[in-house]
């Protein structure tokens, strides 16, 4: 089987042997990587030229992390492999290949963009809750003499708060409605 290969790959011209060795290469590269995403020792590494952010680090997207560098010479290599019975021009096989693993950068980039858009840390910013909707879980007593517990529905999820109010006592069960932040309880009026 070796020795079949050795024979192949000496039977191509330059440049077939320059786009195979590319996109043989870059695919063994590709499916290691995806091997050690799916058994879960994914990495990686960033080298990011303009600020340091890097997407992995909660900033931007990092055009030249390995997996976007994998992936532009995945679709370099096969771009030129497959143009190369296409065409005798030297240059449109290169603008194709060049074509081709932009494409696959930028897909790559796209996609994670929009998986890093589905991350959630279930941090959840109390401001937002002002003017949100729930009811007593333990009564609240009046005039901010001491705290009670709320319940709010945000995004599908039940949260608890401490709670306090301005006014009279808000007994178990009532519904209310949060005014503002108070500390790290929520002032609440009854409804």
């Amino acid at each position: 089987m070796t020795e079949f290969l050795q024979q192949w790959f000496t039977s191509l011209s330059a440049i077939e042997q320059f786009f195979w060795s590319i996109a043989l290469v870059a695919s063994a590269i590709f499916l290691l990587q995806a091997i050690m995403t799916l058994v879960g020792m994914d990495a990686d590494y960033d080298f990011d030229f303009v600020d340091g952010d890097t997407m992995d680090a909660g900033g931007a997207m990092s055009l030249f992390s390995i997996r976007s560098i994998v992936n532009f010479f995945l679709g370099f290599g096969w771009g030129g492999v497959t143009m190369i019975g296409k065409t005798d021009s030297t240059f449109l096989i290169y603008l194709v290949a060049i074509l081709a693993g932009c494409l696959f950068a930028y897909c790559y980039l796209y996609m994670r963009r929009k998986l890093k858009g589905l991350e959630s840390n279930g941090m959840l910013n109390l401001s937002e809750c002002v003017g949100m909707k729930g009811n007593t879980y333990l009564r609240i007593p009046g005039n901010r003499k001491g705290k009670g517990k709320i319940q709010i529905s945000v995004n599908g999820s039940i949260h608890e708060f401490d709670a306090v109010t301005d006014g009279s006592e808000i007994p178990t069960g009532s519904n209310i409605r949060i005014v503002a932040i108070v500390g790290n309880s929520m002032l609440v009026e009854m409804l």
